[in-house]
């Protein structure tokens, strides 16, 4: 059954509601800080009385052109399904479902949430897939034999950084978005988002009491790093970083990944720790080094106007 209007977001949160392991990225709140540009709204199908599936998608326009894309600060969207639907024979019927509510565009591009395994009915509807990796630490084996899953020489610079470097917990978000801008004039790359665009998405996640930013600082009080971990009531998310770039042979980046850790399992008391992946090989290097499992996730898209392929393909490559 198909909803228009306000009405389909008005059923969307009510599925929210309904769903406690819902990922961060797919509430409505975020939603509403992170689509910048464009506007979200969902796909959501009933069964009877109840909503038993859902879809979130972000509607931009460029010109003459309709797509679905990926909000900026948004990992993962894709198919959700109520915990008592998730079942095979209830993802190829809902799915499908799901993609019948989907807006006439020229494109569409979601990754969806590793815990979405099943992309068939997509392929089924001519969709295309490309497999993406995020690395994940298992917190219920407690933090000791963690740690001996780190690498030697993570361990080694993370012993080094704790001599000369504390971590504080009050950092002001104006403060952690100058250290990201830092790393991003390092790689002579530009902003890519605005300060009014990301205290609107940390307003949102602090209100909801979903955020952390932390640092480390030396006895001088020079700040070397910065980490920026949200979650939700599965798991932690290692979502945004930062270095100074003259500071930054010091550990503290891994010292605080080590902090990030240990804050997810003793503090928030979660069982997974998600590094928000990167397929960049000297990040995913260093992902790899912390002992984490390699967790597929799928990249789904579809264009249905050839046109708007082949601009796209000129303009992102």
């Amino acid at each position: 059954m198909q909803h228009n209007g306000p009405s389909r977001r008005l059923l969307y949160q009510q599925f929210c509601q309904q769903v406690p392991d819902l990922p961060v990225f797919a509430q409505p709140w975020y939603l509403d800080a992170v689509c910048e540009g464009g506007e979200w709204d969902a796909a959501v199908v009933r069964y009877g009385e109840l909503l038993v599936a859902a879809m979130p998608y972000f509607l931009k326009r460029k010109g003459p052109f309709r797509y679905l894309a990926m909000p900026y600060f948004c990992k993962y969207l894709g198919p959700y399904l109520h915990p008592e639907f998730r079942a095979l024979k209830f993802e190829h019927k809902f799915y499908e479902q799901l993609i019948g509510q989907l807006p006439n565009v020229h494109a569409i591009k979601q990754e969806f949430h590793p815990s979405a395994t099943n992309w068939l009915p997509f392929y089924w509807q001519g969709y295309h897939q490309t497999t993406r990796y995020t690395y994940q630490i298992d917190l219920q084996e407690g933090l000791d034999a963690i740690y001996q899953g780190f690498n030697r020489n993570v361990r080694r610079n993370i012993k080094k950084a704790e001599k000369v470097l504390t971590i504080r917990h009050d950092m002001a978000p104006e403060a952690f978005h100058r250290m990201v801008l830092l790393s991003f004039e390092r790689q002579g790359l530009s902003d890519p988002h605005s300060l009014e665009f990301f205290l609107r998405h940390d307003a949102a996640l602090a209100q909801h009491e979903s955020r952390t930013i932390f640092c480390a600082e030396d006895r001088q009080g020079r700040i070397h790093s910065a980490a920026y971990l949200i979650w939700d009531g599965l798991s932690s998310y290692y979502h945004l970083s930062g270095d100074d770039p003259e500071l930054r042979d010091s550990g503290a980046g891994l010292l605080l990944i080590r902090e990030a850790i240990r804050y997810t399992h003793e503090v928030l008391q979660l069982p997974v720790f998600d590094f928000e992946g990167s397929m960049i090989p000297n990040i995913e290097a260093i992902r790899r080094q912390f002992g984490g499992r390699q967790v597929p996730y799928f990249r789904v898209w579809k264009y249905p106007s050839k046109l708007f392929w082949v601009l796209d393909q000129i303009l992102n490559g």
